[in-house]
C-alpha cells in the first residue's frame, strides 16, 4: 500500500461501503454475459433514441404551427422517456438474473 493520502472520493467510497456492509447490502460483480447483455441493451436504446431524434427533427421541419410543434415535442419527450424506462427495466432484469 502507498503512503499517499487518500482522496476525498476514496474516503467517501470507503464510508459508503462500510455503511452498506452495516446495512447488510452485498454487491455482487456482474458476469461477462451480464455485462455483454447490458452493453447490448444500452446500444439498442441509443440507436432507438437516435432514430427518434431524426424522425422528430424531420417532423418539426415540416410543421410551422406552434400548437402542433408543442404537441410533437411532447410526444417526442414521451417516446424518449419510454425508451429510457425500457432500457432501465431490461438492465435491472439482467442485474437480477444470476449468470
Amino acid at each position: 500500500m502507498s503512503n499517499a493520502p487518500k482522496t476525498a472520493y476514496e474516503l467517501a467510497m470507503e464510508r459508503l461501503r462500510k455503511k452498506d456492509a452495516d446495512a447488510g447490502i452485498v454487491h455482487e460483480s456482474l458476469s461477462d454475459e451480464q455485462r455483454a447483455a447490458i452493453a447490448e441493451v444500452r446500444q439498442v436504446a441509443e440507436a432507438r433514441t437516435a432514430e427518434l431524434k431524426i424522425l422528430h427533427q424531420s417532423a418539426m421541419a415540416a410543421v410551422f404551427d406552434p400548437g402542433e410543434r408543442e404537441r410533437l415535442d411532447t410526444g417526442h419527450r414521451a417516446d424518449l422517456q419510454r425508451v429510457a424506462d425500457d432500457r432501465e427495466r431490461k438492465i435491472a432484469r439482467i442485474r437480477e438474473s444470476r449468470g
